[in-house]
């Protein structure tokens, strides 16, 4: 039906008149007027424009009833050319495209090569119809050559036009885009509202398959503006269509039905139009008028007058046939019509449960948000207390012989803290609550610093690292250097875990896309254990862990299904090349930007320690275990400590005595930190406060820095970026605010 629509959106187009008032009258006088022979072509064009399809056949009529008259070749080519589309109202496609290629005969006879052009654009466009694309295709090359050949532009336009059905209803979308630029570029459009209303349609549908709906609701919506103006019922049936899957597709659902009860209006509307009881009347009008006009031009003896008159009664049985197949067709439609109700009926029920169980699904979200946040706090901060205490009794001398079970217990608080932080960062990316801030980094100084990290971790399974950067990897690039040390790390994390004595070796890589970008790729290789070939796929599974007998470390089953999530919001994916006892190989690429100015990549320098001797510190915390840790670790650098076990004690404090800058925890009794700062920064504003906390950080940035408060430590935390962050804000205390990460 729709490819029905389009090709009479078609024929009133490219008639090349848009005029809208015109003639209506079948007197003789007019007739009989080779003057009069235009306007009524410009009437019937106005009549199909507007959709009164009966007026127009009946137009139509008197036009061949003047062209066989005048005997004239042009005229005899838009008679023919006027019955081969009536042909097609009736559905009849092989009798249209004989009418038109007598169209074509004529078209020749009479030498004008625009008629010639116009002819070939119809045959197209009745073999697109008819489905049969490789003929379309071959007539609409034809008609363009003949345009291009007597630079008639306008005409070159409707060419291309026409082509876009085809291309469309072909599935050709890259092709009907081409056509439509070329259209938009031959044709102004100020006296062609059909021609704006047509291209506009066309390119959002383009769109629309690309899934660029923005762009293609934009189009839709100008070219239903402008169709309601100019009261093309089609038009406003196809984009409003069109405008209703664009919505869907974007799981706007309420939009999306409403649109396409519009689009259901108008096809009834439209339907309506070609199943009218005088339709009948007037085409079995043109079938008999057709060969009277025949017998006419052809001056037929009286033998071919008695054949006519057999032909009449095949004609007739012709008719019921077609009428036949027609109330066939009708029955067809309404039962399609009645199944569509009811879809659309079911689809409004399945919305409905669909916003139901969304918004179901949006409060377990926030849920599990605020389940997950509230664990990361309470698990923290006794994991602070552990690790800080730990930490501190390693260095104590008198306590050497029981070393080696504080190691013990320093590793289990961190493996925990590990745990934590991993299970906190799968819900990160499943909420797709990530950054994607773009830096310029330098890639080798980046992998000197992951690697340094695991020397620990080296040295106790006695594995060597080996690094291997091709010379055509890009000194510095520009892209998401923390997401890379994310995905890096996990995996030779993995890689060291599960390797004993072995290699670990990195290699980097770059296949060069263009000047200005490079697609860099990682492999990260070990000798260690491996993995079983039916494990390569549930290993990237969360909790999934790699099993030995042989060997006794268990992962927390988090860092592959964290590298295979952070990878696929980079669009990139992880491969995986191992057998069990013959280690493993992981492969991934990023797209990065290569800078060719030599770009300064700041490095923090390290602060002299020094300066915390005798410096005041106010420790705000209420946990005893927490606060003991804190101290213990300033103090170890000289610096003299208060403590404060609320807000309200910590502004008292503040108000009293000048200290050099203040660790104020967030969550407290009776006032906690953010209100605390809050009052602290009425009456002082240059005291450095830092957010020494255990919350889950992303979460509570902007409130924290919105109280007044300059910096973040998220606890548990690295003792030495510890001190040099408190080192930082001492010795910048004019700076009121900060945007620094949180450590």
């Amino acid at each position: 039906m729709k490819n029905f629509y389009s090709l009479l959106i078609v024929y009133l187009i490219f008639t090349g008149i848009f005029e809208q008032n015109s003639l209506y009258a079948q007197d003789s006088t007019l007739v009989n007027n080779p003057k009069n022979f235009q306007k009524l072509l410009d009437s019937a064009t106005a009549f199909y424009n507007q959709g009164e399809y009966t007026k127009s056949l009946q137009l139509n009529t008197d036009i061949l009833k003047m062209a066989a008259y005048l005997d004239d070749p042009y005229y005899l080519h838009q008679g023919y050319r006027s019955l081969a589309y009536d042909y097609l109202v009736l559905n009849d496609t092989i009798n249209a495209i004989t009418n038109m290629k007598k169209s074509e005969h004529y078209a020749g006879l009479s030498k004008n090569d625009t008629a010639t052009a116009v002819t070939y654009m119809d045959l197209a466009n009745i073999y697109s119809t008819n489905q049969n694309y490789k003929k379309a295709y071959f007539y609409h090359d034809k008609s363009i050559v003949q345009f291009k050949s007597i630079n008639d532009s306008i005409g070159l336009s409707k060419a291309h036009f026409n082509y876009i059905y085809t291309a469309l209803d072909n599935d050709d979308y890259e092709k009907a885009y081409v056509h439509i630029m070329k259209s938009k570029e031959l044709l102004k459009f100020e006296d062609h509202h059909s021609y704006c209303i047509g291209l506009d349609g066309f390119l959002g549908e383009y769109y629309l398959h690309h899934k660029n709906y923005k762009k293609a609701d934009e189009l839709f919506l100008k070219a239903i503006e402008e169709a309601k103006k100019e009261n093309l019922k089609i038009e406003l049936e196809n984009n409003y269509y069109f405008y209703s899957l664009s919505l869907y597709e974007q799981e706007k659902f309420k939009e999306a039905y409403d649109a396409f009860e519009i689009y259901d209006e108008y096809s009834e509307e439209n339907s309506g139009i070609y199943t009218s009881s005088e339709r009948y009347a007037i085409t079995e009008k043109i079938q008999l008028d057709q060969y009277r006009k025949d017998a006419k031009a052809a001056q037929l003896n009286s033998q071919l007058q008695a054949q006519v008159s057999k032909d009449k009664g095949r004609l007739n049985t012709l008719l019921i046939i077609i009428a036949a197949t027609f109330l066939l067709l009708l029955v067809t439609v309404y039962l399609a019509f009645i199944k569509r109700k009811k879809l659309v009926k079911e689809l409004k029920s399945k919305n409905k449960e669909y916003l139901l169980a969304k918004e179901e699904s949006e409060k377990l979200s926030k849920a599990k948000n605020q389940f997950f946040s509230t664990v990361s706090h309470e698990l923290r901060t006794p994991l602070y207390g552990v690790i800080g205490l730990s930490t501190i009794l390693m260095e104590d001398e008198s306590l050497k012989k029981h070393e080696k079970d504080l190691k013990s217990l320093k590793f289990s608080a961190d493996y925990l803290l590990a745990l934590i932080n991993d299970v906190l960062k799968i819900n990160k990316i499943d909420a797709k609550n990530i950054d994607n801030d773009l830096t310029a980094f330098n890639l080798r100084d980046l992998i000197e610093t992951i690697i340094s990290s695991f020397e620990y971790m080296r040295l106790q399974n006695n594995n060597k690292f080996k690094i291997d950067i091709a010379k055509n990897v890009p000194a510095i690039i520009r892209g998401n250097s923390v997401r890379l040390s994310q995905v890096l790390m996990n995996l030779i994390s993995n890689a060291c875990k599960f390797t004993e004595n072995g290699k670990i070796t990195i290699n980097i890589n770059s296949n060069k896309i263009d000047t200005k970008y490079s697609n860099i790729s990682f492999t990260i290789k070990d000798s260690g254990i491996g993995i079983a070939k039916d494990k390569h796929e549930s290993i990237f599974d969360e909790f999934s862990q790699i099993e030995s007998l042989n060997y006794s470390y268990q992962g927390t089953g988090l860092g592959l299904p964290i590298v295979k999530k952070l990878l696929a919001h980079s669009n990139s994916e992880i491969y995986l090349e191992s057998e069990l006892g013959n280690g493993s190989s992981f492969k991934f690429s990023l797209d990065f930007e290569v800078l060719k100015e030599k770009v300064i990549v700041k490095k923090q320098p390290l602060l002299d320690v020094n300066i915390l001797i005798d410096k005041k510190i106010l420790i705000v915390e209420d946990n005893r275990i927490n606060q003991i840790v804190t101290k213990k670790i300033l103090e170890k650098n000289q610096a003299i400590c208060f403590v404060a076990e609320n807000g309200e004690q910590a502004v008292d404090l503040v108000k009293k005595n000048t200290f050099d800058l203040v660790l104020m925890d967030i969550n407290m009794p009776i006032k906690n930190g953010m209100e605390a700062t809050k009052e602290i920064r009425l009456f002082n504003t240059t005291i450095p406060i830092m957010a020494l906390t255990a919350v889950e950080v992303e979460e509570m940035r902007f409130s924290i820095y919105e109280s007044g408060m300059n910096d973040i430590i998220v606890k548990p935390y690295d003792v030495t970026k510890f001190i040099q962050t408190i080192i930082k804000n001492i010795t910048d205390t004019s700076k009121s605010k900060s945007h620094l990460k949180a450590i």
